[in-house]
This record gives C-alpha cells, structure tokens and sequence, in this order.
C-alpha cells in the first residue's frame, strides 16, 4: 500500500521559512514523478510545484525563487523548502505521487486523484500571518 506523510507545517509571519518534507513508502521512490499542492481558503487545488522522473523541475509563477523542491531517496522523502513567505502561501500543503501522465486543474475542485496523481498524504496547514 502506498502512503506519503507530510510532516512540517505550521505558523509563520511574513518572511519566514518553513521546510515540508514527505516521507513515502509502498512504491519505488527513485525516479518517481512527485509534486506538491496546496489548498487555500478558496478551496481550489494548486500545484506548486512537481520534479519529472528524469529529474525536471517546475514551479508555479509565484514561488519561483522562494519555494525549493528536493528528493533523497535513500529515505523516501520529498522537501518544499519555502522562503519569503507570504499570506497568500497560506493553505494546506499535500504531497503527491503516481503520475497518471497528464494533470489537469479545476476552480473550486479540491485536492485528489483527478488532479493527475494518485497517492496523496493528508496534508499538512501552513498559515503565514502578518
């Protein structure tokens, strides 16, 4: 069975770092496509960002230069290291495995497997605050 825990949230003010980290197990963590999402107050899932299995990089516009993503494999763990946090990072962060091959997005739509991945941890609140 696969699982992924989310470890890390908390509260912060503006400007402050916070480190996420998900530890998966159940399935081959080396080479595995994997992203983090996030859930804000307007309930409408968001990738921030996800590493290919060849190793690519994405981030959406907003967190480019704040948020870093990183895998260690010897432990089954996924890293956001977030930086410059801002209010609008509040939201609850969940980590994502099992790329289906296509990922789509939808206003409104919580977090799940329609998203394009299907193993997700439960999450974990990040609230930044002034």
């Amino acid at each position: 069975e696969v699982q992924l825990v989310e470890s890390g949230g908390g509260s912060v003010q503006i400007g402050g770092s916070l480190r996420l980290s998900c530890t998966g197990s159940g399935f081959t963590f080396a080479g595995s496509a994997m992203a983090w999402y996030r859930q804000g107050p307007g309930n409408t899932c968001e990738v921030v960002s996800f590493i290919e299995s060849d190793g690519w990089e994405y981030y959406i516009d907003s967190v480019k230069g704040r948020f870093t993503m990183s895998q260690d494999s010897d432990t089954n763990t996924v890293y956001l290291q977030m930086t410059s946090l801002k209010p609008e990072d509040t939201a609850v962060y969940y980590c994502a495995a099992g790329f289906t091959g296509s990922r789509t997005w939808e206003r409104g739509r919580a977090c799940g497997p329609w998203v394009g991945y299907n193993h997700w941890g439960r999450g974990t609140q990040v609230t930044v605050s002034t």
